[in-house]
């Protein structure tokens, strides 16, 4: 089941990050990423209550303390490095820098989890990795220097580092908690952090002024509702119900989702190296979920 959720969050992330590109056109990344954190804590509030689980429950202090530097970590750090990347570089690029999710979160659950990946999943993790690498391939566009490349590239491995990191830590208490609580108590700390910063920030203004529909809701609203609630939701599910590395070579696959999006939506050719990249991913998954 782990495995089906950790597929599912790859697509449906594949989606919305085509929608946040859009919606970076005209908001900024802090900005996009608070609109992100209170729209989807607007929809998990009501879902606790539906579910019968309330904001508090029984659960020892640190945990309570570990989901909130989860949430730190993974939405209110990372998720800004990552929007930042994406408005510098451009999703293509930031697609490249994207394939060490898999090994930070290898990396990270080998250190703190002490899990050990078999030879299948290294090699299924080499794979991906390569597949997304030769599907995403692609020059330095024109125009763009190499400070620009070295620091959009920069932000897009702190986005992975620190969303990678944020997810291991927190996998011990997510197989202890129900999922939708736990996404929720992620996205309380976030929020808590957040908002401060953007009260006292001297472009206060500015950023709070992307809860005010614009036109760039059409994106930044259905984009949140994917990305940062129905993929959220898969993606926790995902680390909860299967190992760490294994669901995060899963959750790679949304590289190559983005190029088919791409092709349909933003009529940009799949090639045949497109077509040898996803043929390379699905041999990747095949290995993981026969492991």
């Amino acid at each position: 089941m782990g495995e089906l959720f950790a597929l599912a969050a790859a697509m449906i992330w594949a989606s919305a990050v085509i929608l946040f590109k859009k919606s970076g056109d005209t908001i900024a990344p802090f900005a996009l990423n608070l609109f992100r954190v209170v729209i989807s804590l607007m929809v998990f509030l009501p879902l606790l209550a539906l579910s019968g689980q309330g904001i508090f429950r029984e659960a020892p202090l640190q945990d309570y303390l570990i989901l909130a530097l989860s949430g730190f970590l993974g939405i209110a750090l990372s998720d800004t490095f990552f929007h930042r990347a994406l408005n510098t570089i451009g999703a293509g690029l930031t697609a490249i820098v994207d394939t060490l999710y898999s090994p930070f979160i290898v990396l990270f659950a080998f250190i703190i989890l002490g899990e050990r990946p078999g030879i299948q999943q290294y090699g299924g993790m080499v794979l991906v990795a390569g597949a997304v690498f030769l599907a995403s391939r692609a020059k330095r566009p024109e125009g763009m220097s190499l400070r620009t490349l070295l620091l959009g590239m920069f932000w897009g491995m702190m986005a992975m580092a620190t969303v990678g990191l944020s997810i291991v830590i927190a996998k011990p208490v997510l197989e202890r908690h129900p999922v939708i609580w736990s996404t929720a108590m992620r996205q309380v700390a976030s929020i808590l952090i957040m908002l401060p910063v953007a009260l006292i920030s001297p472009k206060r203004r500015q950023i709070l002024s992307v809860f005010k529909p614009t036109r760039s809701w059409r994106y930044s609203l259905p984009g949140t509702l994917l990305g940062s609630c129905l993929a959220l939701l898969f993606w926790i599910g995902g680390m909860k119900y299967t190992e760490a590395s294994t669901a995060a070579i899963l959750n790679q696959t949304s590289t190559l989702y983005v190029l088919i999006l791409a092709t349909l939506f933003l009529h940009e050719p799949f090639t045949q190296r497109k077509m040898f990249a996803a043929a390379l991913a699905l041999g990747g998954i095949l290995l993981v979920t026969t492991a």
